[in-house]
């Protein structure tokens, strides 16, 4: 009954189309909407070359682009309700442009919320190009509703069905499950990244907690939006076993790394081995730790590359800490000097350099080691502490050394290199006296 009464007052707006009065309202419609669309394109250019001027930033450029989106729609209104108090003036029908000032309106209502709400996200250049679509769709869909159309379009969506079982699927069970789930998950991660943010601001809780309390978060909304999305468009939850038991399956056969790497980033978080700002080395990888994720862990080297390590390997493997239990390390730096100098007076040169690095803690003092009497010279070796393992090892063994090299130049203390003395016992005949 409803489908009959949409249909017959959409007949009831189209039945005069024909009728001679409506020509001045029509041409009026045209003629508007062709101005609308010029002051569109002139005032297009201008914004475009308005917002190329890279000092333009900020809540001005947000501004601006605002106003460039707004201006169609706007200017448009604006015409319509000036034509249409002209054609009432002259006593002429006014039914279309009646019919078009709340679809316009809406069009300008839509543009402006779809577009704070991308404002509100990253910008990228996928939510860009899905931006006008979204708008698009949303607008049509009001204008059908305007038209009265909306409901003999549910009833066509919803009479193309199929049958599953049990179970029928509509193309209008279709669209619902993707509106209302792209809806209830952009939710769910808007709300999540909001208790992230919250989270890392805490001082209370320690890095692994915060980054734990995140994760367990964002997995429960998206888990929760899921759940709300299916009971919501009318699906079983109790079908969901057949689901539960297949992935089951899959876990078995397929998926045992992915999910071994995501319960091990759990394991990680929770007993705290590995904290972000830890200093690690795994393998060939030393750096230190960038952020903790559901499947990896990234780890910065010295060179500002940024290594993934699967979280699988970080609980089955070797890793050394070097900032897990204290954050002090020791440094050494072996010297050979030559059987010719004073082995006391260079390690007291030695203290004296590594005691001039402020790198070097003052506590556990650096100390100087003679290790051994070697081929060439006295062997050396300097023993320092230094807090911060993040900041690199070897630059404060470059700076002890040249301080080193040039105490010793100054006190004639030398650094051996390889010798070797040949004695010849017994010669060829043809080599003395000087014979070749």
């Amino acid at each position: 009954m409803k489908n009959k009464v949409a249909s017959s007052n959409y007949n009831d707006w189209w039945a005069g189309l024909s009728d001679a009065k409506l020509w001045p309202e029509l041409t009026v419609l045209v003629v508007v909407i062709g101005i609308a669309w010029g002051i569109h394109y002139v005032l297009g250019r201008y914004f475009v070359a308005l917002l190329s001027d890279k000092s333009i930033a900020g809540l001005r450029r947000t501004a601006l682009r605002g106003v460039q989106r707004m201006v169609f729609p706007f200017s448009l209104l604006l015409l319509l309700l000036v034509g249409r108090a002209g054609l009432e003036n002259f006593g002429q029908d006014v039914r279309f442009i009646s019919l078009a000032v709340p679809v316009v309106l809406a069009l300008m209502v839509i543009r402006f919320v779809v577009f704070i709400l991308r404002r509100s996200f990253s910008h990228t250049r996928a939510l860009s190009a899905w931006e006008n679509t979204i708008t698009a769709l949303i607008w049509v869909a009001v204008t059908m509703h305007l038209l009265g159309l909306m409901p003999s379009v549910l009833s066509a969506m919803d009479d193309l069905a199929i049958q599953l079982g049990d179970s029928r699927v509509s193309l209008l069970a279709v669209i619902k499950l993707l509106l209302f789930g792209a809806i209830a998950l952009i939710v769910a991660f808007r709300l999540s990244d909001f208790i992230e943010y919250q989270l890392m601001k805490t001082q209370t809780l320690t890095p692994s907690l915060r980054v734990g309390f995140a994760k367990f978060g964002k997995f429960s909304l998206i888990t929760v939006a899921i759940l709300l999305v299916l009971d919501g468009i009318g699906i079983d939850l109790t079908a969901l076993t057949v689901f539960g038991g297949a992935l089951g399956v899959g876990i078995g056969f397929g998926l045992q790394r992915i999910t071994s790497n995501f319960i091990s980033g759990f394991i990680l978080i929770f007993d705290r081995s590995i904290r972000p700002g830890d200093v690690i080395s795994v393998g060939d990888s030393f750096g230190w730790v960038q952020a903790l994720r559901a499947r990896y862990v990234v780890i910065r080297d010295r060179n500002g590359v940024d290594t993934l390590i699967p979280n699988e390997k970080l609980i089955t493997s070797d890793v050394i800490n070097w900032s897990y239990g204290d954050r002090n390390i020791r440094i050494k730096i072996p010297i050979q000097i030559s059987y010719a100098n004073d082995p006391e007076q260079a390690m007291g040169i030695m203290i004296k350099a590594a005691k001039a690095e402020p790198r070097i803690l003052s506590s556990p003092e650096p100390v100087c080691r003679l290790l051994g009497f070697g081929d060439n010279g006295i062997n050396l070796e300097l023993r320092v502490w230094i807090t911060d393992p993040e900041e690199g090892l070897n630059n404060v063994r470059s700076s002890v050394n040249l301080m080193i090299w040039r105490s010793f130049k100054e006190n004639g203390i030398a650094i051996p290199y390889p010798q070797r003395d040949v004695y010849i016992k017994h010669a060829p005949e043809n080599f003395r006296g000087g014979k070749q």
